[in-house]
C-alpha cells in the first residue's frame, strides 16, 4: 500500500477526493430537492390529478370466488 502513495501525492489525491465527493453530495442533495417526497424545503407539492385518483374506489384485498359443491360417490 505504501508503494501506491510512491506513484500518487497524497495531498493531491486527498484533495481530489474530497472535492469529488462534495460534489457528489450537491448533486444528491439538488436530485433530492427536485422531487415532492424529499423536498424538506418547499414540502410536498399538491397537484389536481393526486385528488382526484384518490377518489377512486381500492381494489378488493381478494378476489372473491364462489366454490359449489361437489357430491362424492
Amino acid at each position: 500500500m505504501w508503494r501506491l502513495w510512491l506513484i500518487f501525492d497524497p495531498r493531491r489525491a486527498l484533495v481530489a477526493l474530497a472535492i469529488f465527493l462534495f460534489s457528489l453530495a450537491i448533486l444528491i442533495h439538488f436530485i433530492l430537492l427536485s422531487t415532492d417526497r424529499f423536498n424538506w424545503i418547499e414540502g410536498p407539492r399538491t397537484r389536481a390529478g393526486a385528488a382526484r385518483t384518490s377518489e377512486l374506489p381500492a381494489p378488493p384485498a381478494f378476489p372473491t370466488v364462489q366454490i359449489t359443491p361437489t357430491k362424492v360417490v
